[in-house]
């Protein structure tokens, strides 16, 4: 099939919107569909290394100085949106595509528009939301309650509808947006891991001395990125607390953008209990995670997202602490170790039972390394091609 893929984002950047992205894409294009991506002006290329034949096309470079990465709204992103339209439009008319897959809310009503508009063409719809549009808005302080808030809840359950079929990347999301799609037909396509992204990477000890860590550290690992909404605020109030607790212990921050934590780095036990590595490559992670000890993932269910970097810690074979919530408990099962409270402090004693027992660690990081391969983007690639045919 010949698959048009909506991007509203600056593709290809580290992190895991632009992961599932990418490895939806790849997958699909292993089984043999052709896959063009529509994008904003800025992003890096697919790397050679992964010998793609994806054909990524850019808006135009009006917006020349926007150049922003992480994640979040931003007002000049109408505009991006606006570009993105007509270069989806314009897609859609030459590659004559049987599919439109559009990311994210903004995604969908592109593609909803393009589909209206060459409604003689038949293209069908798929959307695939990665969360709730105005809960984001609202952690990145964006939106308040007031009369704009209930304007984009508006507008965001006139998206939810849209779509000849949908998919969603967490359970949590499926059952919010199947209350409002009146054909109730959204289904759950999880991330994915790719387990032979592990395959040649270098021993533990290794890498630890080439990022100067020390061989018989405890070491604790987050990544992603550093803004409110992933609960990075809660991972960093509770460095301190461990810290003082378990003189072993040594802390990786992998991700971007730094600003974001800038405070709490000046502080004494982040300059000398914690590694920051930033950026940090999608396709260095294997690394990152290969000489760690313990993956934490701090982020709450409020945002309906998934979790794409709990799978990484589990391809990697790492035990997580997270929050008790029920994505957590679907991916990790007895792999993880849940805060029972949504606090650094909850969250601080939910490592302490791992530090505190290597044989645990152990145990559970092999759990999670054998659940990681029921999650591969092969088997999401496989449900999307199964939703495209019964569509066309």
């Amino acid at each position: 099939m010949n698959i048009l893929v909506v991007a509203p984002t600056p593709f290809f950047s580290d992190r895991g919107t632009h992961i599932r992205i990418l490895e939806e894409a790849l997958a699909l294009e292993k089984r043999g569909h052709e896959v063009t991506i529509a994008t904003y002006h800025i992003g890096a290329d697919i790397p050679k290394h992964l010998h793609s034949r994806i054909d990524v096309r850019r808006i135009r470079r009006l917006l020349f100085w926007y150049k922003k990465l992480e994640a979040g709204p931003d007002w000049q992103k109408i505009i991006l949106d606006l570009l993105l339209i007509k270069k989806t439009f314009f897609l859609a008319r030459t590659k004559k595509p049987d599919i439109i897959h559009a990311h994210l809310h903004e995604g969908a009503l592109i593609g909803w528009i393009v589909q209206k508009v060459l409604f003689w063409h038949r293209i069908r719809l798929v959307v695939d939301f990665h969360g709730s549009l105005t809960k984001e808005m609202v952690s990145h302080h964006y939106l308040r309650m007031s009369g704009l808030f209930f304007l984009f809840r508006w507008l965001e359950k006139c998206i939810d509808n849209m779509g000849d079929a949908a998919v969603t990347s967490s359970w949590e999301n499926t059952d919010d947006i199947n209350t409002l799609r009146r054909k109730k037909d959204a289904e759950t396509l999880l991330d994915g891991t790719r387990l032979s992204m592990f395959d040649g990477v270098l021993e533990k000890s290794v890498l630890r001395e080439r990022y100067g860590i020390s061989r018989d550290a405890i070491v604790i690992t987050y990544t992603g990125a550093l803004i409110p909404n992933k609960g990075v605020g809660l991972f960093l109030e509770m460095i301190p607390l461990v810290s003082a607790q378990y003189p072993k212990v040594h802390f990786i921050i992998a991700g971007f953008p730094l600003n974001e934590i800038a405070g709490f780095l000046r502080q004494d036990v982040f300059r000398t209990r914690v590694k920051v590595i930033s950026p940090l490559s999608y396709f260095d992670l294997p690394s990152v995670l290969k000489m760690s000890d313990i993956g934490v993932d701090p982020k709450e269910a409020t945002t309906r997202q998934a979790s794409g970097k709990m799978l990484q810690y589990m391809g990697a074979g790492l035990p997580v602490a997270c929050f008790d919530t029920a994505n957590n408990r679907e991916y990790l099962g007895e792999g993880g170790v849940y805060a029972s409270e949504t606090t650094a402090k909850s969250l601080s004693h939910a490592l302490g039972i791992l530090i505190e027992n290597e044989v645990l660690r152990r145990e559970k990081g092999e759990i999670n390394f054998v659940r990681s391969k029921q999650f591969s983007w092969e088997k999401s690639a496989e449900i999307l091609e199964k939703i495209y045919k019964k569509l066309l």
